[in-house]
């Protein structure tokens, strides 16, 4: 059976766990803001819902965490929800126009088909045969 180990964390490395915490959220809103590029693709997205998202969960540990906060990780948390909440409005109001940006918005139902008369069948319809299917043969 495996042993529980019982360590006991210093106070300086709580410190740097929630600061990296706090960066780690902030870097993925900024990745949602389309501040940092797709690694993939290399292209910004942009996926406003997703950052607002974000930057409240930053919102609600700074007033969870309020007196509890040493000055450094306070500094850290409200600059960073500063930035970002900047950042999003230029986002809504679109002003960093970058052409390399694709903006991601929630999905809407699509648009209701009309009902077209019915029509006179195409060549394909008429004939089944007339559009062949491509088979391929691996050779036997």
């Amino acid at each position: 059976m495996a042993e529980y180990q019982n360590t006991t964390v210093s106070s300086g490395e709580m410190t740097q766990r929630f600061i990296e915490f706090v960066m780690m959220q902030a870097q993925n809103a900024a990745f949602m803001l389309g501040q940092i590029p797709h690694p993939q693709t290399g292209k910004a997205e942009v996926n406003l819902d997703m950052a607002q998202l974000l930057i409240d969960q930053l919102v609600m540990i700074q007033e969870k965490t309020k007196s509890n906060l040493n000055s450094d990780e306070s500094r850290i948390l409200a600059g960073a929800i500063s930035n970002l909440q900047m950042a999003f409005v230029e986002a809504v109001r679109g002003e960093p126009s970058d052409s390399n940006k694709t903006v991601i918005q929630p999905e809407a139902p699509p648009p209701q088909a009309e009902q077209k008369p019915a029509e006179e069948p195409t060549p394909e319809q008429a004939d089944p045969d007339a559009k062949r299917k491509f088979v391929k043969s691996y050779g036997s």
